[in-house]
């Protein structure tokens, strides 16, 4: 009988990344289901199609798996939020992609309410504030806007079709995931981030 040969070194390097990401994908959808208190580890695992005991090895238990998620994040923000493109494509593009794939906007919801969930470290409020400070030297945002005020009246208008679905169907007679809501409601993004490039002092807007 022949000897069974250890894997190459290559090939356990890359089955580890993907049960990572394995880990990582049904992580993000039962943490976006049940939030962090109802998330069990067992579920997570069954859904990724491995061990439990992968995610102590790979993550140091559910905590860790929790606080990788970011990471995962940010390499997704990466392919939508690219600094060089005009605001109004940026958040179009954020709108695109929390109405296909809700589940980031549904774990942030979680971090709000009574889920006892651990604190994770998030660069991108950070990074996201020096990127509208910049785009205010280049005169795409009005001067007199603070920064971290506007991001979050961005984020509120981008997610607010995932959490108030319903409303969405009253008030414009669409279905918030249907193709004919993102392309009305992103045009209507572009139309109001247009008027906040205008750069009037509040003096004169009072």
């Amino acid at each position: 009988m022949p000897a069974h040969r250890a894997p190459e070194p290559d090939n356990r390097v890359r089955d580890a990344e993907r049960t990572k990401r394995c880990l990582l994908e049904a992580a993000l959808e039962e943490f976006a289901a049940r939030g962090y208190a109802g998330a069990r580890v067992g579920d997570i695992a069954e859904r990724a199609g491995v061990n439990k005991q992968l995610i102590t090895y790979y993550f140091g238990g559910k905590e860790g798996l929790y606080q990788a998620m970011p990471q995962r994040w940010l390499e997704r923000e990466s392919t939508i939020g690219d600094p060089a493109l005009p605001l109004t494509e940026v958040v179009t593009n954020y709108l695109r992609d929390v109405l296909h794939d809700p589940r980031g906007v549904r774990l942030l919801m979680w971090r709000g309410l009574s889920d006892p969930s651990p604190h994770v470290d998030h660069p991108i409020t950070a990074e996201d504030v020096a990127d509208t400070e910049r785009r205010q030297e280049l005169g795409e945002i009005a001067a007199d806007l603070d920064p971290a005020a506007f991001r979050l009246a961005v984020l509120g208008m981008v997610v607010v079709p995932v959490l108030l679905s319903a409303q969405v169907r009253e008030l414009f007679g669409m279905d918030a995931r249907s193709e004919d809501f993102e392309r009305h409601y992103g045009e209507q993004l572009r139309r109001i981030l247009a008027h906040l490039t205008d750069s009037r002092s509040e003096r004169e807007i009072s």
